[in-house]
C-alpha cells in the first residue's frame, strides 16, 4: 500500500471547496506520457493553477500503473524545481470497478471516480457507496456520475446523452458520501461532440437546479473539449483527416465554471494541438526522425493550449 500523502499529492477536496467558493474550476488534464506530463506541469507552475492529472483504464494499460505513480511523484518534484509547489492530484478518469478503484488506491492515487452511470440507478448508488467506504479509510476523495454522456473516449463509449436528472441528485449524493458528482447536461466525449449546423449548447439550466438541490457541493463537467477549429484546420492541412469535429464554446464552460462546477475535464483538445504539431514537422521536416524534433514541438503546443485553457476558460489561474 502506498499513500499518495508520500509522494507530496494532495486529495481534491480543499481545491474543491476553494474552486466553487471562488468562482473557478480546477483544470482536470489527462496524460499518458511524459511530454504531456511535462507540458501539464509547465502550464500549470507558470499560470500558479492546482492541477488534477487524470489517469483513465486505458492509459493505465499504455503506461504501466507503477511508471505512472513515479511519474505523478515526479510531477511533484518537477514543479517544485520550476519554482512553485502547486496542489497536484492524481485521479482515476472512468474507473469502471471496485476492483480497480481499489488497486489505484493502494498504488498512490489520491482521487477515484467510479463511473456507474450506465448501471440501473440502484446499482449505481451501491456500488458508488462502496468505493467510497473503502477510499475514505485512506481519505481518498471520490468522484461518482449521474447521467450518461455520449461520445467516445478510451473505454467510455455511449451513443446517446442520457441528461443527469436534478430529482435523483441529492439522493445520491446522500446515500453514497461521494465528495463530487459527474453531470450530464450536453457535453461529450471525444473530437466529434457535434456536427456542422448544429448549436452546441450545455443545459445551464439543468445545472442551475442541481445547484439549487445540492448547494455548494462541488460538480465535474466530463467532454468538455472546444475543439479549436484552428488546430482541426492545421491537422487536415498537413494531412489529417478530422471532418466536421466541433467542440463545447469556451464561454458556455468559462459561465459554468462561475458556479458549483469546480472540475472541468479536457482531453481531446490537448490529443489535437500535439497531433497538430507533430504533424506540422512530418510536413516540414519529411527527413527528420528524432522524437524529440517532433516531440518537443507537440509538448510546446500542449502547453501554450493549458495556459489559456487555465487563463480563459476555468479561470483558474493564481489559485494555486
Amino acid at each position: 500500500m502506498v499513500s499518495y500523502k508520500e509522494l507530496g499529492l494532495v486529495n481534491s477536496r480543499e481545491i474543491f471547496a476553494k474552486a466553487v467558493k471562488g468562482g473557478y474550476a480546477v483544470p482536470a488534464f489527462n496524460f499518458n506520457n511524459m511530454e504531456q506530463m511535462q507540458s501539464i506541469i509547465q502550464a500549470c507552475v507558470e499560470t500558479k493553477s492546482p492541477v488534477i492529472l487524470q489517469v483513465s483504464k486505458g492509459a493505465r494499460q499504455y503506461a504501466n500503473q507503477t511508471l505512472l505513480r513515479y511519474m505523478a511523484q515526479g510531477a511533484v518534484e518537477y514543479a517544485k524545481e520550476l519554482g512553485y509547489n502547486i496542489p497536484i492530484v492524481l485521479h482515476l478518469d472512468h474507473g469502471d470497478s471496485y476492483e480497480l478503484c481499489v488497486s489505484c488506491i493502494e498504488l498512490g492515487f489520491s482521487s477515484v471516480m467510479i463511473d456507474g452511470s450506465s448501471l440501473p440507478y440502484e446499482e449505481n448508488v451501491a456500488l458508488t457507496k462502496k468505493v467510497v467506504e473503502y477510499a475514505h479509510k485512506y481519505d481518498v476523495t471520490v468522484e461518482g456520475e449521474l447521467g450518461v454522456l455520449a461520445g467516445v473516449e478510451d473505454e467510455v463509449c455511449a451513443e446517446a446523452h442520457t441528461y443527469t436528472r436534478p430529482e435523483e441528485v441529492e439522493d445520491f449524493v446522500k446515500k453514497t458520501g461521494v465528495d463530487s458528482l459527474a453531470i450530464s447536461i450536453g457535453t461529450s466525449h471525444g473530437a466529434y461532440k457535434f456536427k456542422p449546423g448544429q448549436k452546441p449548447e450545455i443545459r445551464l439550466d439543468i445545472l442551475h437546479e442541481i445547484e439549487k438541490r445540492i448547494p455548494g457541493f462541488p460538480i465535474v463537467l466530463h467532454g468538455s473539449s472546444s475543439v479549436p477549429q484552428d488546430i482541426v484546420a492545421q491537422i487536415n492541412h498537413y494531412g489529417g483527416a478530422l471532418k466536421d469535429s466541433i467542440g463545447i464554446p469556451e464561454d458556455q464552460l468559462r459561465e459554468a465554471s462561475k458556479s458549483a462546477v469546480c472540475k472541468i475535464n479536457i482531453d481531446s483538445d490537448g490529443r489535437l494541438a500535439m497531433t497538430g504539431a507533430i504533424r506540422k514537422v512530418f510536413a516540414e521536416k519529411p527527413a527528420e526522425f528524432d522524437p524529440r524534433k517532433y516531440l518537443g514541438p507537440a509538448r510546446d503546443a500542449l502547453k501554450e493550449l493549458y495556459m489559456h485553457k487555465v487563463r480563459n476558460v476555468l479561470g483558474s489561474e493564481n489559485k494555486a
